[in-house]
C-alpha cells in the first residue's frame, strides 16, 4: 500500500471517529440544557435540576473510575504504564482541556443559552489555527485558513439564531435567540480557549502514546482536580437523589466515554485544525436530531450553514501540494503509533 493511500485511508478513519463524537455531543448538550431546567425524566421520574459545576465533575469522574479499571482489566497494568512526567502532561491536559472545556460550557449554557453557548466556543478552530500558524507548526495555506472561517461562519448559521433582513447585508440575529450575560460570555470565551488547547495538547500527547491511556489518565486528572474544586463532603451535603446519580452516570458514558474516546482516536489520525474543524458537525447534529426527535422546522439559512460546515471539513482536508508528505502534522509517523491503536 502506498504512502499516499495509507494517508488518505487514515484521514477518513480521523473524520469518521470526530464526527461521532461531535454526535454524540449534540445528543448531550440536549440533555444537559433539559436537566439545567428540570424538564429531563429517567425512568419516570422527574430529574431535579443539576449545577454545572456538578454536571462537569460527575462526568469526568465517573468516566475515570470506569475507563481506568477496564484498561486494566482488558488489557493489564501495561496499558496505563507512563512515567511520572508523562502522567503530570495528561494530567495538565484533563484538568485545563477536558474539566476546564467541560465547566465553562455548561455554565456558559445556564448563564445564556445553547445558541450563544455554541456561537462562542466555536471560536475555538479560530484560536487552534492562530496557534498553528504563530507557532510555524503548519503553513499558512488558503485551503486551512478558508476551512476554519467557513466551518465557524457554518456553525452560526446552522444553529438558527440568523434570520433574513430587508436591511443591509440581508441577515440579522433573530430577536430573543442569543442571549448576553456577561458571565456566561466570558465561561464560553474560556470554554473556547480550553477547547483549543485540548486539541492541540491532546493532539501533541496521542501522537507518542497509546490514545486509550492518555484518555485514562487525562480523566484521572481532570477526577482528582475536581477534588480540590468541589470536595466529596459538599457533593454529599447536597443530597442527590437516586434519579440525579443515574444521570449523572448515564451522562458520563453518553457524554465523556464514548465521544472522548472517539474523539481521541480522531486526533490520533488528523491533526488539531482538521479536527477541531471537523467537530464543528456538532451544531449540524444538533439540528438534525431536533428535526427528527421533535419535528422541528429545518429554515433555508440552516440548510446553508450545514452545507458550509460539510465544505469546510473538504477545505481543510485539501492541500496546495500533490501529495502528503510525513512531515504534515496530519500523519501519524508509523514510529509513533501504538501498537494498540
Amino acid at each position: 500500500m502506498s504512502h499516499s493511500t495509507r494517508f488518505k485511508a487514515s484521514a477518513v478513519i480521523g473524520y469518521l471517529c470526530i464526527g461521532g463524537a461531535a454526535l454524540f455531543w449534540a445528543i448531550s448538550a440536549t440533555l444537559g440544557r433539559a436537566v439545567f431546567t428540570g424538564r429531563l425524566h429517567l425512568f419516570g421520574a422527574a430529574i431535579a435540576p443539576l449545577p454545572p459545576l456538578m454536571l462537569a465533575q460527575s462526568r469526568t469522574t465517573v468516566a475515570a473510575l470506569i475507563l481506568f479499571p477496564a484498561l486494566r482489566v482488558m488489557r493489564g497494568p501495561a496499558a496505563v504504564h507512563l512515567q511520572a512526567r508523562e502522567i503530570r502532561d495528561c494530567a495538565i491536559f484533563g484538568t485545563l482541556g477536558i474539566a476546564a472545556s467541560n465547566y465553562f460550557y455548561y455554565l456558559a449554557i445556564q448563564r445564556t443559552n445553547v445558541a450563544t453557548a455554541i456561537i462562542l466556543q466555536y471560536l475555538a478552530p479560530v484560536f487552534v489555527l492562530l496557534w498553528m500558524l504563530g507557532r510555524k507548526l503548519q503553513p499558512p495555506t488558503f485551503s486551512r485558513i478558508a476551512g476554519v472561517i467557513v466551518a465557524v461562519l457554518g456553525s452560526v448559521l446552522a444553529i438558527g439564531v440568523v434570520s433574513q433582513s430587508s436591511h443591509f447585508p440581508g441577515l440579522a440575529i433573530a430577536s430573543g435567540q442569543v442571549r448576553f450575560d456577561l458571565i456566561g460570555v466570558i465561561a464560553a470565551l474560556f470554554a473556547a480557549v480550553s477547547f483549543a488547547f485540548y486539541n492541540v495538547f491532546g493532539r501533541h500527547l496521542v501522537e507518542s502514546h497509546d490514545h486509550w491511556t492518555v484518555q485514562a489518565w487525562a480523566l484521572a486528572g481532570a477526577a482528582l482536580g475536581w477534588l480540590f474544586v468541589n470536595p466529596p463532603w459538599r457533593v454529599v451535603a447536597a443530597h442527590y437523589t437516586g434519579s440525579q446519580w443515574g444521570f449523572m452516570a448515564l451522562f458520563s458514558v453518553t457524554s465523556i466515554l464514548i465521544p472522548f474516546s472517539l474523539y481521541f482516536a480522531g486526533l490520533h489520525h488528523l491533526d488539531a485544525t482538521r479536527a477541531i474543524v471537523t467537530s464543528c458537525l456538532e451544531p449540524v447534529f444538533s439540528i438534525l436530531i431536533a428535526a427528527i426527535a421533535l419535528g422541528e422546522l429545518v429554515g433555508r439559512i440552516q440548510i446553508v450553514g450545514i452545507l458550509l460546515v460539510l465544505a469546510s471539513t473538504v477545505l481543510v482536508q485539501l492541500e496546495t501540494q500533490s501529495g502528503a508528505s510525513t512531515s504534515d502534522p496530519g500523519v501519524v509517523p508509523t514510529s509513533s503509533k501504538s501498537a494498540h491503536s
